[in-house]
């Protein structure tokens, strides 16, 4: 996909530049590409990231000369370490997110074309249930697949949740999310995580292989199956949003517990967050 140029024929989703991603269209190829442009970070994701990656993800959505939508992560070394820690601290210490991590998962599932996560190095947390709500995951060999909310204090619940059990089953989402194991990118292969897994140094032939095979058919009909598959996951999307925290008990998460998380992991130490109940 080297040859794949920036086209600014339309203008972004709220008409403003992006920061955190770099988004290439090309209407003669048919192919978007939306990667995450946080290498420093090992691509962590602010709401900020999250608000762009959705925002080109719904303009390319609404191209009609645009087939596949491609998203992966800057360099070789992470396709998404997760959510960035610093930022959800924040968010936590405030009790308010500003951007609901759910508006990517749903530009995803709403956008009627072929979403392919392009994986290479690390899809950990956010960027492990990015890679596996995506319709077709393609990695390198050096990925490392895994959840990692509950080590670091960082709550997930809902779709995000409950949609892997759609990919893996209900013993392997259970343990993905419950045990925090990482998986190799042939472990996640036998999951069934991903589609293929090739060679670092060739995966982009990999990935422009499957576009032109998507290319090659109806993107009418191929916007009819994916709506299909898609309908299927609706009610866990549509359930009454206070349902998860009801569940948990009515004051929701334990902010303390959350921060514990988040402050061991800053400062590269265990938590201990059984401290904080009596």
């Amino acid at each position: 996909m080297n040859e794949v140029k920036v086209v600014r024929d339309l203008r972004p989703v709220l008409d403003q530049d992006f920061h955190d991603i770099i988004y290439e269209k090309n209407r003669e190829t048919h192919v978007a590409r939306v990667t995450i442009n946080r290498p420093q970070t090992l691509n962590s994701l602010t709401g900020e990231t999250m608000w762009e990656i959705a925002s080109a993800i719904n303009d390319a959505a609404a191209d009609e000369l645009i087939g596949v939508v491609l998203l992966t992560g800057a360099g070789d070394r992470a396709f998404s370490s997760g959510g960035d820690i610093h930022w959800e601290k924040s968010g936590i210490q405030s009790k308010f997110f500003q951007v609901d991590a759910r508006i990517v998962h749903d530009a995803i599932r709403h956008c009627l074309k072929p979403v392919i996560a392009v994986v290479k190095g690390y899809a950990i947390g956010m960027g492990n249930h990015l890679a596996y709500c995506c319709d077709l995951t393609i990695a390198a060999d050096n990925a490392v697949f895994g959840q990692n909310g509950p080590r670091v204090g960082s709550p997930a619940e809902g779709i995000i949740v409950s949609y892997s059990t759609f990919v893996v089953g209900q013993k392997r989402a259970r343990e993905l999310w419950m045990v925090c194991r990482k998986y190799s990118a042939s472990e996640a292969l036998a999951m069934g995580m991903c589609n293929a897994v090739v060679p670092l140094d060739q995966l982009d032939q990999e990935v422009d292989s499957w576009c032109a095979e998507i290319l090659a058919l109806s993107p009418s009909v191929l916007a009819g199956i994916k709506a299909s598959f898609e309908v299927v996951a609706d009610f866990l999307r549509d359930s009454d949003p206070g349902h998860w925290q009801r569940i948990l008990k009515p004051g929701g998460y334990p902010v303390q517990e959350l921060l514990e998380g988040q402050n061991a992991f800053l400062e590269k130490r265990p938590p201990d967050f059984w401290r904080f109940r009596s």
